[in-house]
């Protein structure tokens, strides 16, 4: 089965074609990334004009490099939720017109499945269920995953996301969009030791997350030393930072893996490429005899392939959408249709 999808819920407007849930015949991704860079982060008007702009070229280069027609293709995937609302009705939009023109199921996905799906591309014999960390710009969640469609959140950030905590810190020392990308590579030179930042805690709910106290802590650091005149030992703060977001999330993931009695371990999320987070995990799962499953590098960020092959598991269980189907900026991994 041959599913064209599509992605545009931030700042990347991506299609792709996938084949039974597993196999990319291509993915096409225009990023934004140069242009939002001028003002430290996405402008939402501005990328929604540029996925109006770019969203037909993007949908038939995907086909093209597929070698695949239109009449070949069996169903039309879109992120439907959550995002920036006028980003995702651009997607849910054009792909309502081109199931409307082709008479194609049209099948809504949510991101953060998708991003949970990406696995499923970079580790053929990954089947639910299992537990997923799942981390990016707006989310920090675990999720069990009961099986393809069926999700249950376990912990979850009280207030900022850890992607969002690294590209806050990170614009407060300077550091050019995107942020977080940028920290982790600068972290690599620094002494993470150098300062000692808190590791907060929910009270009541030990798997639960709480970014805002250690990105203000940092925060505080570098605004105490522009104060006092000091230079900023960017590397240090970089590297102190990284371990101590690293720190609570491991933490809290292993602990659940170990209370809920889980053993297949996932990643997801553009954080998931954090390259210290990859260490920690792969170093506490051996220690545990937990197996866990990351997905590639070039499947960490947003992309349609995901979307494709969330598309394929959410067609099988019959989630397919009538032409009413609207965007929504928020929406529940673990929602009911």
């Amino acid at each position: 089965m041959k599913i064209l999808s599509i992605e545009s819920s931030c700042d990347e407007t991506a299609a792709a074609v996938v084949e039974d849930g597993r196999e990319v015949l291509s993915s096409i991704v225009a990023s934004q990334v140069e242009e939002h860079k001028l003002y430290g982060g996405v402008v939402p008007e501005i990328a929604s004009r540029r996925h109006a702009e770019c969203i037909t070229e993007v949908v038939n280069e995907a086909l093209k490099s597929a070698d695949t027609t239109l009449d070949e293709i069996d169903a039309i995937a879109v992120t439907h939720a959550p995002g920036l609302i006028g980003a995702l009705l651009v997607g849910v939009n054009f792909a309502k017109g081109l199931s409307l023109a082709t008479q194609k199921p049209l099948v809504p996905v949510h991101h953060l499945r998708s991003h949970i799906a990406a696995n499923y591309i970079s580790h053929k014999e990954l089947k639910p269920p299992f537990l997923c960390l799942v981390v990016s710009g707006g989310h920090s969640h675990i999720v069990m995953v009961e099986s393809y469609t069926k999700m249950r959140i376990i912990g979850r950030t009280r207030d900022d996301a850890a992607g969002e905590a690294f590209d806050k810190a990170a614009r407060t020392m300077g550091i050019p969009y995107p942020g977080g990308i940028m920290l982790d590579k600068i972290a690599e030179k620094g002494n993470d030791s150098a300062f000692t930042l808190p590791r907060p805690k929910v009270d009541d709910a030990p798997y639960d997350f709480s970014f805002s106290g250690l990105k203000t802590a940092v925060i505080n650091i570098i605004h105490n030393m522009e104060q006092k005149g000091e230079e900023i030992p960017v590397e240090d703060v970089c590297a102190s930072f990284r371990k101590a977001v690293v720190s609570c999330l491991s933490t809290n993931f292993i602990k659940a893996a170990k209370d809920l009695s889980v053993t297949t371990l996932v990643t997801a999320g553009g954080v998931s490429a954090n390259s210290l987070l990859r260490k920690e995990l792969t170093r506490e799962c051996e220690e545990n005899g937990f197996s866990l499953y990351m997905p590639d590098i070039k499947l960490c960020g947003d992309n349609a392939a995901m979307v494709g092959s969330q598309g394929y598991y959410e067609y099988l269980s019959g989630n397919v959408a009538s032409l009413d189907l609207n965007a929504t900026a928020t929406l529940p991994i673990d929602y009911r249709e």
